[in-house]
């Protein structure tokens, strides 16, 4: 690689703004200085005052690969995921399949080693019946272990008592879950389904995987990390009242007192209830997305630090299946490409600033789950950054997706806040805002556990 200097870039990194040339060497940030004098053997590349910002690292995402490949793939995805500014990923378990033994494990860093443009690490799926794999599974070896206190694909519901003590008596780093209670859902799936039949309408998604479906595992899961003393980390926070079981950080010093943090993701925070009505099934998704006034506590939780992390819960579906009645229909949505786009709109409406998702969404990440030399735009570190044109609208319509589902819930939306127009990944320019570079950018990510 030659050496890569960037010049004219605003950079946006620990809650500041500062104008600033970078040099890259070997894939990392060798300098940052307010001018850099090129040498005639680097390449230039003049940003014209566009933000620079840290690459987003993606703590959840379904790439669906192994075994669901018509919906996504590792490099499908992740070609999506460059092209939105995210960097890194953490991708789900629950896959076909599944991700629940070590050497399935091994498969998909394999796997990813052979085709992501971004880097990558996955989650190892706990299960009624695998404690003793879990046991077995080294410090580093994946970036958590999943835990699904709700329905899920296949065997990955954890429901047993027992297993469930020792899951986060025994897990090895962090522990991530989803929480919503079945049998509360299943309850109410029950109730809806003698008053329509199959043809719920698509906002009673909200109702049926309710408010306390979502509170009463939420309670459950941060009971048993204090009673174990877990790293836990609860994913994609949906309602107001669930905010009261977490503490905030208002700064990352905070944070790295924490040993039990909370997510939101991006279509929790973007849409609500309302908009049921023009997106039907492709906006459901589990946890579901609830009334404004949930939506706007999250808004306030994020700002307050109660909400530690964002990320997108990527998990795409063909639109034939959205298409089914409401028992058919999956549950996800795609939201990669367009996630940092989504939540720089939210900044120029004037929710959250550009300095708060930077922190949300590249430090906090890295600090959480320990990623080494990533999250920041410091000297010595990976490359990872997103270069963002604050000027332009990301105006998204069928020709400019680019997952393998081939749509989106930001089609027809003119989002505000700026455009990725260049991604690099480990000093390498994969995004150059018209294109993807061919090739694999990508590496697995490094802990310092």
């Amino acid at each position: 690689m030659k050496p890569l200097l960037l010049t004219n870039a605003l950079i946006i990194n620990e809650d500041r703004r500062h104008h600033a040339d970078l040099l890259i060497v070997n894939g990392r940030i060798e300098k940052i200085a307010a001018t850099i004098s090129p040498q005639q053997t680097w390449s230039v590349l003049d940003l014209n005052g566009k933000w620079l910002l840290p690459g987003m690292i993606d703590d959840q995402v379904h790439f669906r690969e192994p075994g669901l490949m018509h919906k996504g793939t590792l490099a499908s995805e992740s070609r999506a995921a460059v092209m939105g500014g995210i960097t890194s990923y953490m991708e789900m378990p629950n896959v076909s399949p599944p991700t629940t033994t070590r050497q399935a494990l091994q498969d998909k860093f394999q796997r990813a080693s052979e085709c992501s443009l971004a880097n990558y690490s996955f989650y190892f799926g706990a299960t009624n019946d695998n404690l003793e794999e879990l046991k077995a599974l080294a410090t580093g070896a994946a970036c958590g272990v999943k835990v699904f206190m709700g329905a899920s694909t296949g065997n990955m519901l954890v429901d047993d008592e027992r297993t469930l003590e020792a899951i986060f008596q025994y897990a090895p780093g962090l522990v991530a879950t989803h929480c919503e209670d079945t049998p509360t859902i299943k309850h109410n799936e029950a109730l809806w389904r003698t008053r329509y039949g199959v043809q719920i309408p698509a906002e009673e998604h909200a109702a049926i995987r309710s408010v306390e479906a979502c509170l009463l595992s939420s309670s459950r899961a941060v009971a048993l990390a204090k009673k174990h003393g877990t790293r836990l980390h609860v994913l994609h926070i949906t309602t107001a009242d669930e905010l009261a079981l977490f503490e905030p950080a208002p700064t990352l010093a905070d944070l790295r007192r924490k040993t039990i943090t909370a997510e939101a993701c991006i279509h929790h925070l973007y849409f609500n209830k309302d908009d049921y009505a023009t997106l039907g099934h492709r906006l459901k998704c589990n946890p579901s997305v609830k009334g404004a006034e949930h939506q706007q506590a999250l808004w306030q939780a994020v700002r307050a630090g109660v909400i530690d992390i964002i990320a997108t819960d990527h998990a795409p579906h063909l639109l034939a299946e959205k298409q089914s009645d409401y028992f058919a229909a999956p549950s996800g949505l795609p939201l990669v490409q367009h996630a940092l786009p989504a939540l720089l709109d939210l900044c120029a409406r004037d929710i959250f600033t550009p300095e708060l998702i930077v922190r949300k969404t590249s430090h906090a990440v890295a600090e959480r789950f320990q990623i080494k030399d990533r999250g920041y735009i410091r000297e010595g570190y990976w490359a990872d950054l997103a270069a963002i044109n604050p000027w332009k609208r990301a105006s998204i319509d069928g020709s400019n997706i680019a997952y393998k589902c081939g749509w989106s819930p930001f089609e027809g939306h003119s989002l505000l806040g700026g455009v990725v127009e260049n991604t690099f990944v480990n000093g390498r320019l994969v995004w150059d805002g018209e294109s993807v570079m061919q090739g694999v950018y990508g590496s697995a990510l490094e802990f310092n556990r």
